[in-house]
This record gives structure tokens, sequence and C-alpha cells, in this order.
């Protein structure tokens, strides 16, 4: 394949104005404007992870953004993880600076989805079920992102991608991205021949150059095997109770073993173990290691889906692309002809 080509051109593409069907993960804390720039220019579609920031950082990061790329880029923000005023507030800022993408995440939020529509941003919206892919889409999403219980970070899905994308995308008339389990250029070729108009990654980009993620935190993606991950609802300060992610194991899952799930954060002691930007991180929250942080970054949350074990080079975005869109080349051309 040679840089630059395009050969998946699909109704997702088409909508966001990228060259390939690939959206990288608006990820809290690590999809900063540098990484959401890199992909953007490499011919994906780069959002910005902007979850419970503040507007000026917000502001700040759009425009860092739009210095390094004069591609189409978009804003990912959750409802359920933010303050309703705050909220507004991160809305309006983005709506102001004329943000392109909005995408929204967890439960389904008509009135998010009607401000940005109202002020001309497409709107993507990621969801975990066949019921709220229906309802973002009666409520006006351009695109649905179906997330699989493969998935890294805060996880919706309930069922393997697999069985959930095709039932999602035989029932809704919109573009339909796979999130959960894809990182190489053979998932993505998987994924279209369910249905699928492209993927969303957030694990294949964390341990990138650009992401704001922590060494340690890339580190620990890159040596991971299969079954290192775990499903849990441990880390939930800053969420509410009983909001499952997936991690790589630490000791406090290790500690935790037996009891993964029914636990409520806000019931212990606020006990740091790490510091980030002069504030204090508490065991249990959903803070992930970036850059700036310091302290007991074993104990914190390692966000990661079952793909890291796939992910075992750190690259620049723009590599990952271009190694993604090479596979998926090679898979096609690799698959049996089917005798008539």
């Amino acid at each position: 394949m040679t840089r630059g080509a395009a050969p998946f051109s699909t109704p997702l593409t088409r909508l966001l104005g990228c060259r390939h069907p690939i959206v990288s993960a608006g990820m809290g804390g690590p999809a900063r404007a540098e990484l959401a720039a890199a992909v953007s220019n490499a011919g994906g579609f780069g959002l910005l992870g902007m979850v419970r920031e503040s507007p000026d950082t917000i502001e700040r990061e759009i425009a860092a953004v739009r210095a390094a790329s004069d591609k189409p880029f978009g804003v990912n923000l959750i409802p359920a993880g933010t303050e309703p005023k705050l909220l507004a507030a991160e809305l309006d800022v983005c709506l102001r600076a004329h943000v392109p993408v909005m995408c929204f995440f967890w439960n389904v939020v008509p009135e998010v989805i009607a401000r940005a529509k109202d002020a001309g941003a497409i709107v993507l919206y990621q969801v975990g079920t066949l019921d709220d892919a229906l309802a973002a889409e009666r409520a006006g999403a351009d695109a649905i992102i179906a997330q699989g219980v493969e998935a890294g970070g805060h996880v919706r899905g309930r069922v393997g991608i697999m069985t959930l994308l095709p039932e999602i995308a035989r029932r809704v008339r919109v573009p339909v991205v796979a999130s959960g389990g894809f990182a190489t250029g053979g998932g993505l070729v998987a994924a279209m021949a369910l249905g699928a108009s492209g993927i969303h990654c957030g694990t294949l980009f964390l341990p990138t150059h650009e992401s704001y993620a922590h060494d340690y935190h890339k580190q620990r993606i890159l040596d991971a095997q299969a079954g290192d991950t775990v499903h849990t609802d441990l880390f939930a300060i800053n969420w509410p109770a009983g909001s499952p992610v997936r991690v790589l194991a630490n000791s406090v899952t290790v500690e935790a073993t037996g009891h993964l799930f029914g636990n409520d954060p806000y019931q212990r002691p606020r006990e740091v173990i790490a510091h980030e930007d002069g504030g204090p991180v508490y065991k249990f929250s959903t803070n992930s290691p970036l850059r700036c942080t310091t302290g007991e970054l074993e104990k914190m949350a390692l966000f990661a889906g079952e793909s890291s074990t796939l992910v075992n080079e750190r690259m620049s975005a723009a590599e990952v692309i271009e190694r993604l869109m090479a596979e998926a080349v090679d898979a096609v051309k690799g698959l049996p002809r089917v005798e008539g």
C-alpha cells in the first residue's frame, strides 16, 4: 500500500470528512490536542477527550488542535460523568468554537444531542446496547459507536462486539462504528464485514508518542498478554457507582479478587496515592496516569481493552494508522475466493 492511499471509503469517512475509517477514542486524559491532531493529520479522525475539563482547558485544547491541523476533529463529553452545570459550560465552549463533531458516551441524553445539532455539529454517540443505539438515532445522532464488552476504559457494552455490532447495524440507518477489541487491519475488515463503517480505537492509540498517558501506562499496555485485563466496577470515584471499567490487573484488582463488582468507592476513606497537576489522586478513582502524574502509578486505573495483547510497539499515531491500513489491504487480498 502506498502512503496516502485511501482504499476504504465508507459512509463514516464521507460523514466525517476523513480518509480512513479509523476514529481515535476521546480518552479523558490521554486524548489531548497532540494526539487528536496527529490522528486527523494521518487521515483518521481524532477526538479530544475533555471529560470534566474546565471550559478554559477545552478552549485551549481546541485551539491547539487547530494550530496543528486543518483537518476535521471532534470533542468527546460524557454527561453521566459530569456535573450538569459543568457539562453545559463544556458544551457551550465547544459550540461557540464551532467544533465540527461532538461525541457523547454512556446513557443517551437527547437534550445534549439537540443542542449540538442545533448548533450545526455532527453527533456521534457511543452506546452498549441496541436499545440505546435506537434511542440515540431517534434523538438525532448522525452515527452510532457500538461498544463491546472487550473495550478498555469505561465499558457500557455488556456483550461481545461480534454479536452487538451486527445486531445494531441491521437496525439503524446511520453509520455504525465498531469499538472494543480492534487493533489490527484484519479487525477493521472483520468489523466492516459485520456492518461497520469504521472502527473506534483507544487502546491502540494510548501508547503512541502523542498520547498524554504516562510512560508507565504505555509500557504496561505494550507488555500485556491475553487475559491481563480485568472487568470491574472498583474504579468509580468521579463517576456514578456501578460504572464498569476494563483495566490492566494491578495490586488493587488482585486485592479485590472475588469482589470485583458491587463496590461503592464512595463508602471508602479517601486514600491519596498520587498527585496530578498539584491535586490529589485517590485510590479507586477513575484517573489514569498522565505525563504530569506522580506517585503510586501501579495502583491507579490502568485503562486497557482486550486488544492490548495486539499492541506491542510504541509508534507515532501516523505509523499506527499506516500499519493498520496496510494490514487491512493485505487482509482483503488474502481472503479466499468463494467458488460459485
